[in-house]
């Protein structure tokens, strides 16, 4: 087959989704497929809002009938994954507190902040509005899929948010409690969002430091019954880590001083929590460990042992943190599926997938080019037991994708392209 070239092709890449019916032929300086190394003077055929065939235009056959969408000097991918964020907090100008804060103070800040704004603003700052706007700014940057750790009950009501229908939420009900009463009222509401929302819903026990391992266990059977994915908070900071192997630290004083006591919760009586978390969570049909940041060689080898279990990382959130070096690259090298995620607008200035892209390109040389981009596709989707319709432009696959303008005339100046490329260069296209 060959591909006509349009006489008036965009300077720009599309800033909107649209959906095509019939068969149309997409051609571009690029396309990265994510399944195989990517194709220069590419082009992907769609049909039915899938993607039937991908290549490269054969220089001897310039011209083939059929509607033909040429988008100039741009590198098509599959459209991004968020593997992780909160989008109740979308509204946030900024990142609440400081850089280089401690975790469990950051937390105390968030909670103060959001209950002054709900105060203040009732009847603007909704659930509804607050996610859909997350939504927004996610899908005009290229993703095609999120991953939402989901206050209950959650205003999505399902998986598809209005006319913006070329992304997909999974919804994964946040649950938490340290006295009984509050564990069986969110859990309610977790068995309740998860047989709504089916099958784009999870459950996600919140954090060792919020959710007691009875808990965790009753999420971790939820998620086995209705065969969902499952998403959790872990390793994330080392005061995380002091509360659960000595009962002291940050949280301790956090929890000391909002009336629990401490010492019948802290520390666990296992030797190794954050394995034992990790053996947990490979109960799951699929299990995100979030964050990760503090995660040792041993638990690393643990966690290569459960392919079920994905790990999410948040470059930026990581930064803004200023915690030690992630472990990624090590993770990788074990085997383990590692996804990308931009956290909320609470920890980050902003929910663009593609400047996680961008800071791992520019901060961490350990990791390949291509890695990377499969971190924030293919490895995302996989996480999410999404696979089979995101991460790859493939047969089958969701004719959803982002287009990222470049020139290049060769791979490596691709991706320093892709490094050098800001994320509003980044847009969404869907067929």
């Amino acid at each position: 087959m060959a591909i006509s070239r349009l006489s008036n092709p965009p300077t720009e890449p599309p800033t909107e989704c649209e959906l095509i019916d019939g068969e149309v032929t997409l051609r571009a300086r690029w396309v990265v497929p994510i399944s195989g190394p990517p194709i220069e003077n590419g082009f992907v055929v769609v049909s039915g809002g899938r993607v039937v065939r991908v290549g490269q235009v054969p220089q001897s056959q310039p011209v083939v009938d059929g509607s033909v969408k040429d988008l100039g000097d741009v590198a098509v991918l599959p459209g991004l994954v968020n593997a992780h964020t909160h989008l109740e907090f979308s509204d946030l100008d900024a990142p609440i507190g400081n850089p280089g804060m401690e975790l469990a103070e950051w937390i105390v800040q968030v909670v103060r902040a959001r209950r002054e704004a709900l105060s203040r603003a009732p009847d603007v700052l909704t659930p509804r509005t607050t996610v859909a706007q997350g939504v927004s700014e996610a899908l005009a940057s290229g993703t095609a899929l999120i991953g939402e750790i989901a206050s209950t009950p959650w205003p999505g009501g399902d998986s598809r948010w209005d006319d913006q229908q070329a992304i997909t939420v999974v919804a994964f009900a946040e649950v938490l409690g340290l006295t009984p009463e509050r564990a069986a009222e969110k859990f309610a509401l977790a068995r309740e969002h998860v047989d709504s929302i089916r099958p784009f819903s999870g459950v996600s026990p919140h954090a060792p430091y919020s959710t007691p391992l009875e808990l965790i266990s009753r999420c971790i059977e939820l998620a086995v019954q209705v065969d969902c994915p499952l998403a959790m908070h872990v390793a994330e900071s080392p005061a995380e880590r002091e509360l659960l192997t000595q009962g002291t630290g940050p949280f301790a004083e956090n929890l000391t001083s909002l009336g629990f006591d401490v010492a019948k919760m802290f520390p666990w009586r296992q030797a190794e929590p954050i394995q034992t978390l990790i053996e947990l969570l490979a109960r799951a049909p699929a299990s995100l460990l979030v964050h990760g940041n503090g995660l040792q060689p041993h638990e690393i080898a643990c966690l290569a042992e459960h392919p079920s279990i994905s790990v999410v990382y948040c470059p930026r959130t990581h930064a803004f943190f200023g915690h030690a070096r992630h472990p990624v690259a090590d993770l990788i090298a074990a085997g383990v599926n590692v996804a990308l995620g931009t956290d909320s607008r609470a920890s980050n200035p902003d929910l663009q997938l593609w400047r996680e892209v961008r800071h791992l390109l520019n901060h961490r040389q350990d990791l390949l080019p291509a890695t990377v981009l499969e971190m924030a596709t293919l490895a995302g989707a996989r996480a999410m037991r999404q696979d089979d319709r995101y991460g790859t432009i493939a047969p089958g696959r969701a004719a959803a994708f982002a287009c990222v303008p470049t020139t290049a005339a060769d791979v490596e100046t691709l991706y320093a392209d892709f490094a050098s490329l800001d994320a509003s260069s980044a847009a969404a296209l869907q067929s």
